[in-house]
């Protein structure tokens, strides 16, 4: 899917209605890979979508309310700090993300 640009650090991915609750899904914004997760509270959270280990897909991890395991290598890394659990794995880029309109918009 093709982001559209709102404005100078607003994306519009896609509808929320794309997202299933639990799960996350991959989008290109800005030339980066994104991982977009819909919470079961209707919270939305981003973060790059590549794991720094090994290059697992962040959006296919298990998830819970604080952060998201890779499913390579079970590192966890938190929603609000992009910070890895597992020391001596570096940290990915968290992005503000919201829903607008009943779209999801990430802030980068």
């Amino acid at each position: 899917m093709t982001a559209l640009i709102e404005g100078p650090s607003e994306v519009a991915v896609g509808p929320v209605s794309d997202l299933t609750p639990g799960e996350g899904r991959t989008y290109v914004v800005q030339n980066r890979q994104v991982a977009v997760f819909l919470l079961s509270d209707g919270t939305v959270r981003a973060m790059d979508a590549v794991c720094p280990h090994k290059g697992g897909p962040l959006a296919d991890g298990q998830i819970d309310a604080t952060g998201v395991m890779c499913p390579l290598h079970q590192y966890s890394f938190a929603f609000d700090t992009g910070a890895c659990a597992s020391e001596g794995v570096s940290s990915v880029r968290t992005y503000t993300a919201s829903v607008r309109e009943g779209s999801v918009v990430v802030h980068v």
